[in-house]
């Protein structure tokens, strides 16, 4: 028989700390929104920033948005609750809108680093090769991609019969729902490590042969082309560095049992690719690209920040 409700099992027992808790989600949480929803309504306004590389900064601020949502409400309510208690259908789009998000983000990064390769690698032909129609092409392929995968691991996962209501993590995800089957997770398993082999490492091996090919490229150049192909690259590295990172050993612990300390670890890095990248994000490319930095009005006033090669 089926359980209808989901119980998470880590709110208990917070006492008053869950006030405390609300208060630092909740300020996290708007920060989010703050900066986020700045650099999208900056690139919409602003003409002299509807360039591929400044479009694609905005689909991954539209992105945190979009991920975000999955989390942080329904945490804000759990942290207050007394019964910490989910539907059925709630937790399986909790699952969808996370797990989009994770892989949407990796897309993006994906066409972000295609992008300054092309821009760096070849600038004669710039222009030609990132147009309008292509740029729309691949920011529709990288949402495309995540959304139709991610709909059929759902799908999967929802049809296991499950034994069990306790899941043991801050929000739904699929390997906690498996772990509840009363049969084999043979077929999800199989078919999650062919989305993530397709969804997460082949979108990572892009992204690090293309940043190679810019290294070899910038090797060559002048110092003075240097500082500028790190100018615009810094902010993306940074980015998927720590996002691979949290994401990588979310993955990894996940699916262990660990010890009462190693679950403080795992709990940490369960979260930290939904709390660190939307708020890192727009603070590296709103400080670290002059144009975005002097047409942002809530950055205007920051310190410029510029790197060069010695």
């Amino acid at each position: 028989m089926e359980n209808e409700t989901f119980y998470f099992t880590l709110y208990q027992d917070q006492g008053h700390l869950k006030y405390v808790y609300f208060i630092t989600i909740l300020l996290e949480y708007v920060a989010i929104l703050f900066l986020n929803i700045s650099i999208i309504l900056t690139v919409i306004k602003e003409k002299s920033l509807h360039e591929p590389m400044y479009i694609f900064i905005s689909c991954l601020s539209i992105n945190a948005l979009y991920g975000t949502t999955g989390l942080f409400p329904r945490l804000s309510i759990d942290l207050l609750s007394d019964s910490h208690a989910i539907s059925r259908p709630a937790c399986f789009t909790q699952i969808y809108i996370i797990y989009t998000y994770s892989i949407s983000e990796l897309t993006i990064l994906a066409v972000m680093a295609y992008d300054r390769y092309v821009a760096i690698c070849r600038p004669l032909h710039y222009h030609s090769v990132m147009t309008a129609r292509a740029t729309g092409l691949l920011m529709a392929a990288a949402a495309f991609w995540p959304f139709f995968w991610m709909a059929f691991v759902v799908y999967l996962a929802a049809r296991l019969p499950l034994c069990g209501r306790a899941i043991t993590r801050l929000y739904c995800s699929t390997w906690s729902v498996a772990r509840l089957s009363c049969v084999s997770t043979a077929v999800n398993n199989a078919f999650g490590l062919f989305v993530a082999s397709t969804s997460v490492f082949l979108p990572s091996g892009f992204i690090l042969f293309t940043y190679v090919r810019i290294l070899i490229v910038c090797k060559r150049s002048s110092a003075e082309v240097r500082g500028k192909a790190l100018q615009t690259c810094l902010p993306h590295i940074v980015t998927f560095v720590t996002y691979s990172i949290a994401l990588f050993c979310d993955v990894l612990l996940s699916r262990y049992e660990l010890s009462p300390v190693m679950n403080v670890v795992a709990l940490i890095f369960s979260v930290e690719f939904l709390v660190v990248p939307p708020v890192l994000n727009p603070l590296m490319y709103g400080l670290t690209l002059a144009e975005m930095r002097k047409k942002n009005p809530f950055l205007m006033q920051s310190p410029k920040i510029s790197v060069t090669f010695k």
